[in-house]
């Protein structure tokens, strides 16, 4: 379904009767019945549709609300932003969807729900509105758009988490630590999986209890878990000890491991749910965009699992690469230079200015600050201000970003269904 469809299903699903809102008329009307009667084939069960999201920091979500405006200057996803904002220009807060969070901030894990709204992506306080978005806004806004019946996104997210550790699967086995991982004391056996026990375990203690996320659910109609998106890889993907560097043409792919794992994570995530043959999304690592040769092998490991015969038609892979921001990677490509000048700076490097070692901190930050503009002109600059918030592993913080990656998970899930 189109962006522009989805916000007029959105708005078709408050048309008096329904909600209260908006009256239809013309060609809108159409589209709006149309929609509705889409909604009609999807809620056969009539059961509340139950959605699972984990992974790590960019699951989280990392692009401030600030960034949203910039959403609205490419007439392609313009549309998407006014799905995602009310007639008063505030973040839509939704009736049917809703959302259970755990995560972590800078203390303890903490559980965050509630209806959805923007605001449930990483947090500092896992109890308060962290000021940023993850995927989940935009799916469940699909989601919601969608079906006819409410919608729960049951959420597990935490920074810094590996697959072949943190996330680790049961059928994978306890990880065996190397000679590093003990001098290191780092890696413990009975910490192998553990955020897996965690997942698990909020997933069920959400469910036994629905009634305390979703006001109003009545036990009769039940739920189906109609889906689970993945996105999570950092972690692994700069691991060199896990996944050592292969050479000649006959080594192959160093990531392999990270797809038989993944493949064990489908079948045990299925299992310990009771959800067998359930929707799985995979979210494959894109930062840097579709031409990032240095990816290409974790990529394919990442998606390995859509290969295997067991899992055709149930398991998609989504390439987040096509939702990398490249105007805004042009410039923290820039914002690098800046920074390694001023590393040259401080250490006295021979080919800068600096090398004699004279220049006070002050005329440090004025030298780098007179290179800053050379390079980055004023209109870079303000594009930069509107659309970044973060740094490049966190997709540059760019809220168009994560908007269209929950379309782009949302989407593909629907089509397995």
């Amino acid at each position: 379904m189109s962006v522009e469809l989805q916000k007029r299903c959105f708005e078709a699903r408050h048309l008096p009767g329904r909600r209260g809102g908006r009256i239809w008329s013309g060609a809108a009307l159409t589209a709006a019945v149309l929609c509705l009667l889409g909604f009609g084939a999807q809620a056969a069960s009539g059961k509340l549709k139950v959605f699972i999201h984990a992974g790590q920091s960019n699951m989280q979500g990392h692009a401030r609300v600030e960034t949203l405006d910039y959403i609205g200057d490419d007439p392609k996803t313009a549309p998407l932003l006014r799905m995602m904002r009310g007639k008063d220009g505030k973040s839509i807060i939704r009736d049917d969807v809703w959302i259970s969070y755990l995560t972590a901030g800078r203390g303890a894990d903490g559980e965050a729900h509630g209806p959805l709204t923007s605001g449930y992506g990483a947090r500092t306080n896992p109890a308060e509105d962290g000021g940023k978005i993850g995927p989940e806004f935009t799916f469940g806004l699909t989601m919601g758009n969608e079906f006819q019946e409410p919608v729960l996104i049951i959420k597990t997210a935490w920074g810094g988490k590996s697959l072949f550790y943190d996330f680790r699967p049961p059928s994978a086995g306890v990880y065996e630590r190397s000679e590093q991982d003990i001098e290191r004391d780092r890696n413990k056996p009975e910490g192998s999986g553990h955020y897996y026990r965690l997942m698990i375990g909020h997933v069920r203690k959400t469910l036994d209890d629905i009634k305390s996320v979703v006001p109003g659910y009545d036990e009769k109609q039940g739920y189906e878990i109609a889906g689970f998106v993945w996105f999570q890889g950092w972690n692994d993907m700069v691991n060199r000890g896990v996944y050592p560097e292969k050479k000649g043409e006959t080594g192959g792919n160093r990531y392999a491991n990270y797809g038989t794992w993944m493949a064990d994570f489908i079948r045990d995530t299925r299992k310990d749910l009771n959800a067998p043959g359930m929707p799985f999304v995979i979210g494959v690592m894109g930062v840097g965009g579709v031409d990032n040769p240095k990816q290409q092998d974790f990529r394919e490991a990442m998606a390995a699992p859509t290969r295997m015969p067991e899992f055709k038609g149930n398991v998609a892979a989504v390439q987040t690469s096509r939702y990398w921001a490249d105007e805004l990677g042009v410039i923290a490509d820039k914002k690098g230079k800046v920074r390694q000048m001023g590393y040259f700076l401080r250490k006295k490097h021979k080919a800068h200015a600096n090398k004699d070692g004279k220049m006070t901190p002050q005329q440090q930050r004025e030298y780098l600050r007179e290179y800053e503009a050379k390079i980055i002109s004023r209109e870079e600059a303000r594009l930069w201000e509107r659309g970044a918030s973060n740094a490049g592993y966190h997709y540059l913080g760019c809220a168009k970003t994560f908007a269209s990656m929950g379309v782009g998970f949302a989407e593909a899930l629907l089509k397995m269904r």
